[in-house]
């Protein structure tokens, strides 16, 4: 961050002043040196600058005293010296440069960029920093730099692309709307299993999604993704840890991964204060190519033909002359064609002494939707830290805190699908007098659910507490103490203004739903740390322990009948009320763990950790469970023999292997529990058994092997990592199916299976230019994940027979194998491989089409020349998706269709990729459409390569304003896309959800 003076110039005057009525012998303090010659106490001043310009935040550092400053947003500092003195002069990124006062009471100065210091970045690790060139284990890192320059609302957005092994793919381009996320792939049979540990400034964050039960027509998945509370203009960095030695400290939470986000920190020096605005459009990044009305006049003329009807029908309004044949709407420009407007403001106020830092900061933000009508989402977020250390440098305080509200105001049902598949023939969407047209109740007007809106508001709570103090040399106690809370309310009205009025329902059929999860949970981690010198070695040690406790209250009704649609929202004048049964649940954790670190010369290293986990989630003598690991590193560069290598400055081996485990599977599993029968008797509501008692299943257990090389070249302005990596998942935490006669479809416990997750990473980072007023920096990473079932005991004869393949991956499709169309009865065609004559699903469906991405790549440019700097990331995707006949409408029915599905049979003969248009009549037609949408025939290619993200920002000149540092900019996600896929959006491809949008936005930042 710039930091700027708020007060220079008032500084000036004091010290004029202060020099006007001081005698000079005042201001000078005679020191006595060993040969006797005098020397003085001066202040000093002077510019910090680079190749290009001023380097504000660089610190000037007396050497040998606590006395320091930070440059200005001009580079300039002021600081008191004595002759003789030696000022040192840092900044992050650049050598350090030593400069002995003399008589001269100006010092400019100019630093050197030391590309050698990649190796020197100390990352976060969770409970314990490194230096990237000591680091024996897999840590993926971003930091605000990437962040910022990225107009995005959930920072897994902003993670996408830009880390190896780390797969984010976003569900829907609705604001509010959630992202997976997968490091190194698939461990878990269960879905909801696969998560990865948030940690936020060292406070567990529960990121499981909320409100499903109201969310699922607009928001695909789980419902509102806890994760676009966090504000990511508020962090500084997210690491992310990967193999066994980085997560193996987190035991059981650890198994999918750990993202580590840490938010901005106050800096000693002056007062800056910064403020941010930027306003940006968001649109469909392409419309599909659908047909138009000509085209579908044929298609549907075509379906009844075939299906041998010569009069259509009375339904068939399309073409039975009650819609204009003439008639043509772009639906998708209609409903889904607006552009989305977004709105942010961020002001920041920063500053301290070398004992004491602060930072606050404020962000507004508002984005609209692309739907017609008044929907946005509205978020107001504040960080706020401040750091403290004693005189003594013995004791260090550290206070952290984020508050966020945010509120999201869409329509009930996502529009997406409607735009795809309306009949491009159908009628206006309004009457002439403004209302809604029915057009005789000859349809469903698509704009009718704008009316049924869904609102949810969310008020996010994170605060961290860290208290150090050391205790004697090399002996230092921690404790952090955290908390969080999440308040979530969301409602979903349905008036009797969305249905035609023809139907005759009024406000008695009117009704809302309501719902709230009110979330807290503490974190309360005690640890110990130790570091001695031994000659060449050095002893780390770190022992600490864990208890979280973490509750949720879910509850909600269902109104009813209300003499007006404006009570809607008032559950007490509804006719009936229907309260959901109130979920109470608690869960608790708690842990020991350690860590011994030994580093001989800076040469060899190894580490090793170890954690004791107990759950809640488990039965009596299966509650807790051991984990951990060890990672080694040589840095043979530190050989001699490396020095007859001069084309190489940095060479390291690191290996590891440990074991982590998995208890996500929800609270109270293993107890028998009772739920609401829906039944009453004499008026009491009854209850009824919903889960079997079973105490004897335990953690899931992920063994992660890893090896991996990292190899700097040329001053390290090219660095080259590549790793291996193996993790096997075992004892699979699911729900065994059970006999119906029992009553239960299945009981909790361990199957006795085993997932692995392997595969290679590489990656690159160049330098390939650093001249005075051209700079050039680029990152590639790549990625190439496998993923398959090892081993699946009595699966022929389970119920996952059909799902599951020994050899294959998880998310794979058993499809019939598509041959084409019949040439003669224009039907699809499939492989029987049984041979019984028949296609049947217990004895066809042998193909296997395997969705998971072959490989995915990131690559990160970023320029600079003078004051100009240009970023881009360009994401790149293999993988197979899905064709649009998954929407799942008969071609021939009333839907429209892609332009694709003109290639089709009309006669014997015909060579055809679509087979003969149905409009539903033709059972054998039907069959034969809907075996199609289970085979491989209904996958395609859909690779990507997208120009994921663009920033071109301009630094005003130092001519332009002395007091205030200015930076304009313009920026762009989801840019554009080349591809093969013949649909919309790749990403999300031919799910009746609206896609990732591509945003531009223009901005400016000034920092006083």
């Amino acid at each position: 961050m710039k930091i700027f003076s708020a007060n220079k110039g008032l500084r000036v005057l004091f010290y004029s002043l202060i020099l006007a009525s001081l005698p000079i012998s005042a201001l000078a303090r005679a020191h006595a040196s060993p040969t006797g010659k005098a020397y003085f106490q001066q202040i000093l001043s002077g510019t910090i600058s680079d190749a290009t310009g001023p380097l504000p935040g660089a610190i000037v550092l007396v050497k040998g005293t606590t006395r320091s400053v930070a440059a200005d947003s001009q580079g300039k500092y002021t600081i008191a010296a004595v002759t003789g003195d030696v000022l040192l002069f840092s900044f992050t990124g650049y050598k350090n440069l030593e400069v002995i006062v003399t008589a001269q009471s100006v010092i400019d100065v100019s630093l050197e960029e030391d590309s050698t210091q990649l190796k020197e970045l100390t990352i976060n690790a969770g409970y314990y920093s490194v230096k990237q060139k000591e680091a024996t284990g897999s840590i993926a890192r971003i930091t605000s730099k990437d962040i910022e320059t990225q107009p995005v609302t959930n920072m897994l957005a902003a993670m996408q692309g830009r880390m190896a092994g780390v797969s984010i793919t976003q569900s829907t381009g609705v604001p509010g709307g959630g992202f997976s996320i997968k490091i190194r792939g698939t461990n878990s049979l269960r879905q909801d299993g696969n998560d990865p540990l948030y940690i936020i400034d060292g406070m567990p964050f529960n990121a499981a999604a909320y409100g499903a039960s109201n969310t699922g027509l607009i928001l695909p998945g789980s419902g509102t993704n806890p994760l676009n509370s966090l504000n990511p203009s508020d962090i500084e960095s997210i690491e992310v840890l990967k193999d066994a030695d980085a997560t193996a400290i987190y035991g059981s939470r650890g198994a999918n991964g750990v993202v580590l986000i840490t938010t901005k920190k106050g800096k000693g020096g002056k007062t800056a204060f910064s403020i941010e605005s930027y306003t940006g459009f968001g649109t469909i990044t392409k419309k599909s190519r659908l047909m138009k009305t000509p085209q579908y006049i044929a298609m549907r003329k075509q379906a009844f033909y075939n299906d041998g009807v010569t009069e259509y029908p009375a339904y068939a309004y399309d073409i039975n002359g009650t819609w204009d044949q003439n008639r043509y709407t772009d639906w998708q420009k209609e409903l889904i064609g607006g552009p989305s407007v977004i709105n942010s403001l961020q002001s920041t106020i920063s500053g301290g002494n070398e004992q004491t830092q602060f930072l606050i900061s404020n962000t507004i933000y508002g984005e609209t939707t692309v739907f017609p009508g008044d929907f946005d989402f509205r978020k107001v977020a504040m960080n706020f830290n401040l750091n403290h250390t004693s005189r003594d440098k013995r004791f260090r305080l550290s206070f952290s805190g984020n508050y966020i509200t945010d509120r999201n105001n869409l329509p009930a049902t996502d529009l997406t699908k409607a735009a795809l598949t309306l009949s491009p023939n159908a009628p206006e969407l309004y009457d002439s007098s403004g209302g809604l047209n029915w057009e005789n109740s000859t349809w469903s007007n698509p704009v009718a659910v704008l009316n049924e809106p869904y609102e949810n508001k969310n008020n996010t709570l994170i605060g961290n507490t860290a208290l150090q103090y050391l205790l004697a040399d090399g002996l230092e106690l921690k404790t952090a103490l955290g908390f969080t809370q999440n308040r979530f309310k969301e409602s979903r009205a349905t008036p009797s203004t969305i249905y035609d009025p023809a139907f005759g329902l009024g406000t008695e059929y009117s009704s809302l739903s309501l719902s709230s999860v009110d979330a807290r949970s503490w974190n309360f981690e005690p640890q110990l740390n130790y570091k001695k010198q031994l000659g060449q070695s050095t002893v780390q040690a770190l022992a600490g322990m864990t208890f979280l406790e973490r509750k949720s209250t879910q509850e909600g009704l269902i109104a009813q009948g209300y003499s007006s649609n404006s009570l809607i929202y008032n559950p007490a004048m509804a006719s009936m009320v229907f309260a959901l049964p109130t979920n109470d649940v608690e869960y608790r954790y708690n842990a020991v763990f350690a860590r011994l670190n030994y580093d001989y010369a800076g040469r060899y290293i190894l580490n090793l950790t170890g954690r004791r986990d107990g759950s809640s989630r488990f039965g009596p003598g299966k509650k807790f469970a051991n984990f951990g690991a060890v990672g080694a590193a040589w840095i043979f560069s530190k050989e001699n023999w490396f020095d007859r290598l001069p084309a190489l400055s940095f060479g390291k081996l690191r290996a590891s292997y440990g074991t982590t485990g998995n208890d996500q599977i929800g609270d109270y599993q293993f107890l028998n529990l009772y739920g609401y029968s829906g039944n009453s008797y004499n008026g009491i509501p009854g209850l009824q058994p919903v889960r079997l008692f079973n105490p004897d299943f335990s953690w899931e257990t992920n063994k992660k092997l890893e090896a991996a090389i990292e190899i700097g070249l040329f001053q390290d302005r090219v660095f080259v990592s590549s790793a291996w990596y193996r993790n096997r998942s075992s004892d699979q935490l699911v729900g065994i199916p059970l006999p119906g006669t029992t009553g239960f479809s299945s009981i909790q416990s361990n199957l006795d299976a085993v997932v692995q997750n392997s595969g290679w990473e590489f990656e690159l980072r160049l330098q390939p230019v650093q001249k005075k007023h051209f700079g050039w920096n680029a990152n590639l990473n790549v990625s190439l994940p496998k993923t398959k079932l090892l081993s699946f005991p009595g699966l022929e004869s389970s119920t996952y027979r059909n799902q599951y393949i020994i050899g294959e991956p998880l998310d794979i499709i058993q499809a019939y194998n598509y041959e084409g169309v019949d040439t003669e009865t224009g039907l699809y065609r499939f492989t029987d491989f049984d041979g019984d004559g028949t296609i049947t699903a217990n004895g066809d469906r042998k193909a296997v089409v395997r969705r998971n991405p072959k490989y995915f790549a990131g690559l990160q440019n970023s320029l600079r020349f003078k004051n100009w700097n240009l970023d881009f990331l360009l994401q790149f995707v293999d993988q197979m998706g899905t064709k649009s006949a998954h929407i799942g409408y008969l071609p021939g029915s009333v839907s429209n269709l892609p332009v694709q599905n003109g290639s089709v049979w009309t006669q014997p003969g015909d060579v055809a990729s679509v087979q003969k248009y149905a409009t539903g009549l033709d059972n054998a037609a039907t069959t034969a459409f809907y075996r199609f949408l289970a085979s491989n025939g209904s996958y395609t290619d859909a690779s990507y390569l997208r120009l994921k993200n663009v920033s071109l920002s301009y630094m005003l000149p130092a001519s332009f304003s002395e007091s205030v540092a200015s930076k304009v900019y313009v920026q762009a996600q989801n840019l554009f896309t080349i591809t093969s896929y013949k649909n919309a959006d790749p990403e999300t491809q031919f799910s009746g959800y609206l896609p990732p949008l591509r945003i531009v936005s223009f901005g400016m930042k000034l920092t006083f």
